[in-house]
């Protein structure tokens, strides 16, 4: 083994679109920077999540918006989706799994790769194994942050379960070919959007749900509406079941899962205990879990496997010297990619500002404060229908002590929508905040509605009063003219 010496000002572990926005503020700022990366160079996002999950995605919400028109209806006629065609789209978008373009990226920004596993070695210090058995030490003036993100979480105790080879989000976005029969473990996002995808391009699809309700975090009204669409589309959607054993004799073959619970299937079957369910392959989406196993924690006092907590700058806490950031996922303030994002500028400005010997400004919304997190934190998941959110649930904000009231509607009224589409579904809610009124989160349910998010961010984020947003006029004949309505709602 050889090893190697030498000095950045600041070192970044992982380089998927978190780690490469701290890099890329840290060189703004003139600050020799390397970016340590065992994989490809543009991570989780770009690869085995959010680009091929939407490439798999969007000619599936673009044919359902083709045939919900009178005209373009009778153009598609029973056309289906050309899977080959969808894959092949979907594999550009990954680059084919090069990195080569990234990496190019790197460079023209001025940012050192380096290849190989990178492991905390003490204060500011980094080694890093590379595939031939080298190593490097790096160390670093001023700051290492570890961007290092999230993995899947397959349960424990599962009979055969690993012997089953079940999908992650990676084999479920990655798939060369179309399973013929695919389960799906999991009502979260991933678990949704993989199963609306896939049977879309052709797989009979049962989602087995533990719980009473798809997209737990969300209002109750956005499960209700994606599990009706996923019905209208052919998914078998089962509540209330849980997979207690898998077989998989060869590895290959079909898997046979068994099932426990009372959750009635679509074909009126029932899920009773011991129903025997066969597959050709079987998803979990069953949570995350962050990447910090085996990135030398506990060489700075810290646990390895646990997720950081950090400040609202990012700076993880229980350790010395204000000099170790995590951010991303593996925070567990918020696992959305621009999220993550988000939190690189707001660490990139707050590592810039130390190494001038700068104070921070951490203040609520202060620009070293990554405050949207916790109060205006977007998602959409692309299901048919969109479920599109900001802030906070109504749930959420009564836990948090606010007097608040929802403001409901329904977006098939609006004339916009029933222009977008014939019988067109949706609802619209705002959660108010009747002391400060201002709006403190969002919830949007409907086809389309992904593009009408940034307009509830900016009235979340910006706490812009109700007597103000008044004055904020809806194009009609829009979708967005549903804010009118929810306005109208909140001033009473």
């Amino acid at each position: 083994m050889t090893s190697t010496a030498e000095e950045y000002d600041v070192i970044v572990l992982g380089a998927g679109p978190t780690g490469e926005n701290v890099a890329d503020r840290a060189v703004a700022a003139g600050l020799r920077t390397a970016i340590v990366e065992a994989e490809l160079v543009g991570g989780e996002c770009s690869y085995w999540a959010c680009m091929p999950s939407k490439a798999l995605l969007r000619p599936v919400a673009a044919l359902a918006d083709a045939r919900a028109v009178a005209g373009s209806r009778e153009a598609v006629g029973d056309g289906r989706l050309d899977p080959a065609a969808v894959l092949a789209r979907r594999d550009s978008f990954t680059s084919h799994w090069n990195d080569d373009g990234q990496v190019g990226w790197l460079r023209d920004t001025g940012i050192d790769l380096v290849r190989g596993h990178g492991r905390l070695a003490g204060v500011r210090t980094v080694t890093v194994e590379a595939e031939d058995g080298s190593e490097r030490v790096l160390t670093a003036r001023h700051a290492v942050a570890v961007c290092t993100g999230s993995r899947p979480v397959l349960p424990t105790g599962v009979p055969g379960l690993a012997e089953a080879h079940p999908w992650t989000n990676r084999e479920a976005t990655g798939s060369p070919s179309v399973p013929g029969r695919l389960a799906v473990v999991g009502g979260g996002v991933v678990g949704v959007e993989m199963a609306a995808a896939w049977r879309a391009l052709g797989s009979e699809v049962v989602l087995l749900v533990r719980g009473a309700g798809l997209l737990p975090r969300m209002e109750p009204f956005a499960g209700e509406l994606v599990a009706e669409g996923l019905r209208d589309a052919g998914v078998d959607v089962r509540f209330g079941v849980e997979v207690t054993a898998l077989e998989r004799t060869d590895g290959t073959g079909p898997v046979v899962l068994t099932l426990t619970g009372r959750g009635p299937s679509d074909d009126g079957r029932g899920s009773g205990d011991g129903e025997r369910l066969t597959v050709d392959e079987v998803l979990y989406a069953t949570g995350r879990a962050p990447r910090t196993a085996d990135v030398g924690l506990e060489q700075v006092g810290l646990k390895p496997g646990d997720w950081l907590e950090v400040d609202d700058s990012c700076t993880v806490l229980g350790v010395d010297g204000e000099w170790l950031y995590a951010v991303g996922d593996v925070n567990h303030r918020a696992l959305l990619t621009h999220q993550g994002k988000y939190q690189a500028r707001i660490a990139g400005g707050a590592i810039a500002a130390r190494a001038e010997g700068r104070a921070l400004d951490t203040a609520r919304w202060g620009v070293h404060a990554a405050s949207a997190d916790s109060a205006g934190a977007p998602q959409v998941v692309f299901t048919q229908p969109e479920v599109a959110a900001v802030g906070l649930t109504l749930e959420a904000a009564e836990r948090a002590g606010l007097r608040v009231r929802t403001v409901d509607h329904d977006l098939g009224a609006v004339a916009g929508a029933s222009l977008y589409g014939d019988d067109y579904r949706g609802r619209a809610r705002v959660v108010f905040d009747l002391d400060r009124q201002v709006l403190v989160g969002a919830c949007l349910v409907g086809p389309g509605v992904a593009e009408l998010l940034h307009s509830a961010t900016v009235a979340v984020v910006g706490e812009v009063p109700i007597d103000r947003l008044w004055h904020a006029v809806p194009a009609y004949p829009t979708i967005s003219e549903v804010w009118l309505r929810l306005l109208e709602g909140c001033r009473g």
